[in-house]
């Protein structure tokens, strides 16, 4: 008798960026990350927001028909402070997002659903955990930085700014 071959259904895949804030680690899909600068070239077009109640927002940027929030990975995650070096402009997201620095592009096979002990607003920051060298990597949901309740106060604030960007404002650049 011959034994059924075993049928192996292919692994799903998918590209991610590890990138640093402050000493941890998280992945994000290469997918959802429309392009990537240094913070030193978006310097001149960030309109500063003084009065932001969202504290890991200070800066606004005007994309052609879009406005993105500047959001300070660190501060969103509750990590020490570090100096950020790049920003993640994302796709489908009225968030663009400050980072330390980026890993290496490399490729998760398998996306693990987040434990029970994640039971807060953690569970919209992140899309599950994947293991990768041994290491358990968190792997952040691009649409988590942002609330629907954030967007609002932000747009509340920033749609004067962006409407009359003052020289000012201009000249403030990035303080991060």
């Amino acid at each position: 008798m011959t034994p059924t071959p075993v049928r192996s259904t292919p692994l799903r895949t998918e590209q991610i960026i590890l990138f640093r804030s402050s000493t941890q680690i998280f992945a994000i899909s290469s997918g959802s990350v429309q392009e990537v600068r240094s913070v030193d070239s978006l310097a001149g077009s960030a309109a500063e927001l003084s009065d932001s109640s969202v504290k890991k927002v200070r800066h606004v940027l005007r994309r052609t028909d879009r406005t993105l929030y500047v959001v300070n990975s660190v501060l969103h995650f509750g990590l020490r402070p570090s100096p950020a070096a790049l920003i993640f402009l994302l796709r489908r997201s009225r968030a663009a997002l400050l980072v330390d620095g980026i890993e290496k592009m490399t490729t998760m096979t398998r996306l693990q659903a987040l434990p029970p002990a994640f039971c807060n607003e953690e569970r919209l920051w992140y899309r599950g955990l994947t293991v990768l060298d041994q290491n358990v990597i968190p792997v952040v949901n691009p649409l988590g930085f942002l609330t629907n309740e954030e967007l609002l106060q932000l747009d509340a604030i920033a749609n004067p700014v962006v409407a009359d960007p003052s020289p000012a404002t201009n000249e403030a650049g990035f303080t991060l």
